[in-house]
Order: structure tokens, then sequence, then C-alpha cells
């Protein structure tokens, strides 16, 4: 049995150079919300809640304006596409936001397992979804 009882996903974390941007993108992408954030001095956060579910992401920008050192840059090779990192959301009509990310100059890669469809793609902070 494990230790903790009750246990759902709560939050996922972002960092950003500019939080307000990539606010915007989550919203107008995916349809997330903008909710009650605490003050956390120096740092500009941002929470996002997706409004279907209780999924909330926590956008955070640095008061120096810079993301915290990384041991691992994102790349846009899709043979180096860093499993382990990543977002995933289940969307009803994939084609129409693919094309969305395509007008928007987004680059994507796509695959196809089965009757399994996946676009891959990077946030305007280079975090892979």
């Amino acid at each position: 049995m494990a230790a903790a009882e009750g246990v759902s996903l709560n939050h996922i974390a972002r960092e950003s150079t500019d939080v307000k941007r990539l606010s915007k993108f989550y919203q107008e992408m995916f349809g997330f919300e903008e909710v009650e954030t605490p003050d956390f001095g120096e740092l500009k956060i941002i929470w996002l809640r997706l409004p279907s579910s209780s999924l909330l992401i926590h956008l955070i920008q640095h008061s120096n304006g810079e993301l915290a050192p990384s041991s691992s840059i994102p790349v846009k090779d899709p043979s180096h596409i860093r499993l382990g990192h990543h977002l995933c959301f289940s969307i009803s009509n994939l084609h129409s936001f693919h094309n969305t990310l395509k007008d928007k100059g987004i680059e994507t890669f796509e695959t196809t397992n089965g009757n399994i469809k996946r676009v891959f793609f990077y946030d305007p902070d280079g975090n892979q979804d």
C-alpha cells in the first residue's frame, strides 16, 4: 500500500522568461484560465487552471528574467525528444489544433502508432508539449 492516500496530480510547473507571454499561449491554445495566485515576492508567478479538470500549471519567472540553469537544452530534432519531460493533452480536434499550431508558425512533429496520433511541439520557452 502506498504511503500517500487520495493522491491526484495537482500542478505542473514551467519556468519562463516571460510569464505573461507563456500564459497567453496556454490560454489561447488549450483554454486554461488564470486563477488567483499568492504573492511569491521577487518571483513573478501565474497560476492557470484547465476548466475541464483540476489541473493547474504554475508559470514561474525569476526576478532576473532568466531561466534557471538546466542540464539539458530542448531540441527540435524528433529523434531526440525528451520523453521524461513533457505535457500531454488529449484533444478531440487534433487535426484543426495541429493546423492552428502550424498557422502560428510553431514547428511540430507528428507520429501515428496504430490508432494513436501524437503531435509534439515546443511552447514559446522551449518546453515540450
